[in-house]
């Protein structure tokens, strides 16, 4: 059962946009997705509650007192939006069963700050367990000096980057009604899924 695991030490990044668009595309392949929460602000939890029941099933998560994720059973496929501020025990709980972990990062000065050494970190450790790190980058805005400055951090680092999501009220809108960017038109969001590909790539393999 492949386990990706959205995570990023700042908050506010867009770990919760990632991972409920991840649990989308799964649900609409045809797999059996669970999305998980394990942030307290339950983003991806209240999210769920609003997605329209005709569209492909996202199940919800079971919490332990260890505070363990169990997925329920017949699930296929696992995605946990995790809080800020993950690291020690928490962090360790994850990498034990995580297949793949993804970091989003916006292009601002605090964000490639704070993210900076928990990548550096989190490469040792995953490796050592086997597990594929990559990063993308959210919210970022064409021609703009941050993404210039963003561009030139990920070249720094020594983890795969899946490309650039851009700064779009698609993702806000779709969000605010349970939706994914593969529950509507693809034509309405055509240049937001050409920018998916290297993930989805990533996610495939």
């Amino acid at each position: 059962m492949p386990v990706i695991v959205v995570a990023n030490p700042k908050g506010g990044v867009g770990k919760s946009t990632l991972s409920t668009n991840i649990a989308g595309y799964l649900a609409r392949q045809g797999h059996a997705v669970m999305l998980g929460d394990v942030d307290r602000q339950q983003s991806a939890r209240r999210w769920l509650a609003l997605r329209p029941a005709s569209l492909p099933t996202i199940r919800g998560w079971d919490v332990h007192k260890d505070h363990l994720v169990r997925p329920p059973k017949g699930v296929s496929h696992v995605v946990l939006d995790t809080p800020a501020g993950l690291h020690g025990k928490r962090l360790d709980e994850l990498l034990k069963i995580a297949d793949k972990l993804l970091v989003p990062l916006q292009p601002s000065l605090f964000d490639i700050d704070a993210t900076y050494a928990f990548v550096q970190e989190l490469n040792e450790r995953a490796l050592a367990k086997h597990i594929k790190v990559a990063v993308v980058a959210m919210r970022a805005k064409e021609g703009t000096l941050s993404v210039e400055q963003l561009q030139h951090f990920l070249q720094t680092l020594k983890v795969p980057v899946l490309g650039q999501l851009r700064d779009t009220q698609n993702y806000v809108q779709l969000a605010a009604r349970g939706l994914t960017l593969w529950d509507v038109a693809p034509s309405r969001v055509e240049r937001d899924l050409e920018q998916w590909q290297p993930l989805l790539s990533w996610l495939e393999h």
